[in-house]
């Protein structure tokens, strides 16, 4: 027989659970801490791309020699004592969130020490101009914030390090868009495909919290300000269509070139940056200075202003330099370097939809330069429920949420006929790689979450020396060992 809940008995309870309420205070104190590390990579990369910016104004020629040098300092300091830095971020949180990952290898991805190296390094990337985005970096550093808050937390408490995984990763994404919807969304589209009801109040207060932390410093307005879409009606149809195909298919071989790039596909080129990765990442860095210089320094950084110029009518950026863009930003993956593709991508998707816009209507520029933002995030990552939601707070476009979903929707169609997902398969050839395994290891469904035990096996032998972590090539053994992620304060 039912009972309805008796307030009193649970309010006891409650007050009587002194060291739930101390594990409580010690995630939500995490949360905070997630949320600074986010503003504070935010902060380092305006002020360092600033000073960069301020180089290339006083001579023109610098970025030929700074960028290359910059490039292969950070691919040796990446490969020498942060391995699986490299790249976006995201992949690697996707991996220690892999069920076929021992719970114990997950540090090899994740972890406190590599948060601090990703935030350092990417800092350095923009510094270099390099075509890298903040905000994929965001999602492992502060789920490497969090999942650290579990070595403080009692042996028997139900919060589990993937929901502590899940809630920092959701907390980056809010906290670096300033998109607290895209948080919630991206938690359940990227990293898990569901949220349990344990684990959702935990993601939810770390995005509020976190999002709170970003809004304080750097206020409560949207990333590219407010867009002035006019009325349109069936006029817009045949554009917009046009804008989300070319977004769709651009954005599919954008993935599969990349997904042949960072595994190690059989190739001249691989097979060069695997011999030689500190040339090769010279040849990116001196690859992306040149086009830098051919752009008039459109394609350095992460592109963000430009859309902002685009979207407010002040800049326009010729379909060759979205295209240089797209070559720049897959140049700075290939290189090796820590860094994201969730700003660039935007800026390629806005240079699709603007070019488009200068051979139809120009007063529909606004409004297909938003589509082309989340019709080319969603091609690239294959999330079309985030990448909408991303630009609609991000534009505050949400007169337009029935045109930047149906975009977003079409573009990742059109792009699953081209490409695997990306983020999935570069998660699973990192798992492969941490546990030994020849090929690929896919995601299955998980299990119900369930409270880890109070103490967890001896880490395993290191791997072979000569195992790679695909995508980044960087050596498993030269990660620091796995960090126990359970058991009492130290």
């Amino acid at each position: 027989m039912n009972h309805e809940p008796d307030f009193f008995e649970h309010l006891r309870n409650e007050l009587r659970g002194g060291r739930m309420w101390l594990d409580r205070a010690i995630v939500l104190g995490y949360a905070v801490a997630a949320g600074l590390a986010v503003v504070a990579l935010t902060m380092a990369v305006d002020w360092v791309f600033a000073r960069f910016q301020r180089a290339f104004a006083w001579q023109p020629w610098l970025p030929l020699v700074v960028t290359p040098v910059i490039t292969v300092g950070i691919v040796w300091a990446t490969r020498r004592f942060f391995g699986a830095a490299s790249g976006s971020g995201i992949p690697q949180v996707k991996a220690a969130l892999n069920p076929a990952l021992p719970p114990e290898r997950r540090s090899l991805f994740v972890s406190l020490r590599l948060a601090a190296g990703k935030t350092v390094l990417t800092v350095a990337g923009f510094g270099a101009g390099l075509s890298i985005g903040r905000e994929g970096p965001s999602v492992q550093i502060a789920a490497g914030v969090m999942q650290h808050a579990r070595r403080w937390l009692s042996p028997n408490t139900t919060i589990d390090s993937r929901a502590l995984l899940m809630a920092g990763g959701a907390a980056g994404i809010a906290a670096a868009f300033n998109a607290p919807l895209a948080g919630v969304v991206f938690a359940i589209e990227e990293l898990s495909g569901r949220i349990e009801s344990r684990a959702s109040g935990l993601i939810i207060t770390a995005i509020v919290l976190a999002g709170l932390v970003a809004v304080s410093a750097f206020g409560n307005s949207s990333y590219f300000g407010v867009i002035r879409v006019p009325p349109f009606g069936w006029e817009a149809l045949l554009p917009g269509l046009l804008v989300t195909l070319l977004s769709g298919v651009a954005g599919g071989l954008f993935g599969r070139l990349f997904i042949a790039s960072l595994t190690g596909a059989p190739g001249r080129f691989n097979q060069w940056r695997a011999r030689y990765p500190l040339r090769f990442a010279a040849a990116c860095g001196l690859g992306i200075a040149v086009i830098g210089l051919a752009t008039g320094g459109t394609t350095f950084g992460a592109g963000s202003e430009a859309v902002k110029d685009m979207l407010k009518g002040h800049e326009r950026m010729p379909a060759v330099d979205t295209l240089l863009k797209f070559i720049a930003t897959w140049l700075s993956a290939w290189a090796g370097v820590p860094g994201g593709i969730f700003a660039p991508s935007l800026s390629i998707g806005a240079g699709i939809g603007q070019s488009v816009g200068q051979f139809t209507d120009a007063s529909l520029a606004p409004a297909l330069i938003a589509i082309g933002m989340a019709g080319f995030l969603a091609a690239v990552t294959q999330a079309p429920l985030t990448s909408f939601i991303i630009v609609m707070e991000m534009v505050d476009g949400h007169a337009m949420v029935l045109s930047l979903m149906a975009g977003a929707m079409l573009a990742s169609l059109v792009s699953r006929m081209i490409s695997r997902p990306l983020y999935d398969t570069l998660a699973e050839h990192m798992v492969a790689a941490a546990i030994g395994s020849p090929s690929p290891v896919r995601t299955e469904p998980e299990p119900p979450m369930a409270p880890e035990p109070a103490s967890v096996p001896e880490p395993p032998a290191s791997p072979d020396p000569r195992t790679r972590l695909d995508p980044d090539l960087a050596r498993i053994d030269t990660l620091s060992p796995p960090e126990p992620e359970s058991g009492p304060a130290r």
